[in-house]
């Protein structure tokens, strides 16, 4: 269906320029319309738009984008890492509608919660940022439960005030998730990949998670990314990405170990929930030969269905043999760099926030 449009599409266009072209004895019409680019497979294929976010390099400065959400008023609210420019507020169109912040350089993890009608943002800083001389600097990070514009209602302290961090160990926390009964989950995905949860107040409930644990389940390697997964009506689930190792981990809300998805080649990051799909931006894939260093572009946005991966919006076809998933790769063109997290909206059009992408705004990708 979509192959009929663009062709009516098409051929239309170049009905119309014929119908204008001047009489006076030569075709001025020499350049062709650009062509789309499109991303994906199967029933999730995208038009991939480029200069979706209007945004001034002089106001509004990039480095990383790094999360974003949509807020109940149909409002895009990304989270990124400039020490200038740490949350910006989009309308659909593209159009930078607010902007706030400069108490978190780490910018890293953005959640919406809605509580009575209200929304309310869960803002994670990593503790990684640019320092003045331009180097990659790590301090301890910090979670602030905020309002959209930005008044703190509280922070979460350093897990050592609360006695489960050691002193000396760093707290670096990548990503919030909030359950259904308000509790919150927090990743500490680039410190020690324990997870900590606490109730609707920010009171310390439990944790789990680090390394070297005698039921390997429970180990993470860059617990990068957290969600609830609410496709069971009546049993939802918390997801943890262990980045390094390739999978998602699914955990009961009390953070009792259920499975593990392996995703072969694919460094995923937060899992993204809408309907029957898992959505995630895939920040690196290895290139079929040869190696590469964390730096250079190799990835890509993967879509599942359940368990099963159906499209890679920039990377190659999702490819099952004997019911085992093969490794996907970043296409040659690179039309995504670091695919570091997805959005959706209502029309299932996608929001592509990336990592070390040359400052660019968020991507759009358009379903058709």
């Amino acid at each position: 269906m979509s192959s009929r449009r663009n062709f009516i599409k098409k051929t239309g266009l170049a009905g119309a320029a014929l119908t204008a072209t001047p009489s006076f004895g030569f075709n001025i019409l020499k350049k062709s319309q650009p062509e789309e680019t499109i991303l994906g497979h199967g029933d999730y294929q995208y038009k991939l738009v480029k200069d979706w976010g209007k945004i001034s390099s002089v106001r509004n400065p990039l480095l990383n984008c790094h999360e974003m959400q949509m807020d109940s008023k149909g409002r895009l609210i990304m989270i990124g890492d400039h020490p200038k420019n740490n949350i910006i507020i989009f309308d659909k169109s593209g159009k930078v509608i607010d902007y706030w912040g400069t108490a978190y350089p780490g910018g890293h993890g953005l959640t919406i919660s809605n509580e009575g009608g209200e929304d309310f943002l869960f803002l994670a800083d990593s503790g990684w940022f640019l320092n003045k001389t331009g180097k990659w600097t790590k301090h301890n990070g910090r979670v602030s439960k905020t309002t959209t514009d930005g008044r703190v209602i509280f922070d979460i302290g350093h897990p050592q005030t609360i006695g489960i961090y050691e002193p000396g160990q760093h707290y670096c926390p990548t990503e919030v998730a909030v359950g259904p009964n308000g509790d919150i989950y927090v990743a500490d995905g680039y410190g020690q990949d324990v997870i900590i949860q606490y109730d609707a107040n920010g009171q310390y409930k439990r944790h789990w998670g680090g390394h070297n644990n005698e039921d390997k389940n429970y180990n993470f390697n860059c617990a990068h990314g957290i969600a609830i997964d609410y496709r069971e009506k009546n049993n939802p689930m918390l997801v943890i990405t262990s980045r390094a190792d390739k999978c998602f981990k699914w955990f009961t809300l009390d953070g009792k170990y259920i499975k593990t998805l392996h995703l072969p080649n694919m460094q995923v990051c937060r899992p993204v929930f809408d309907d029957v799909n898992l959505y995630a931006g895939v920040c690196w894939s290895q290139p079929k030969e040869g190696k590469t260093s964390w730096k250079e572009h190799t990835g890509f946005v993967t879509i599942l269905e359940g368990d099963k991966v159906v499209s890679n919006p920039g990377g190659t076809s999702p490819e099952y043999k004997n019911g085992e998933l093969q490794k996907s790769y970043q296409l040659p063109n690179k039309p995504i760099l670091h695919g570091h997290d997805v959005c959706v909206d209502e029309d299932k059009n996608l929001y592509i926030c990336q990592w070390n992408a040359n400052h660019s705004a968020p991507l759009k990708l358009e379903r058709v």
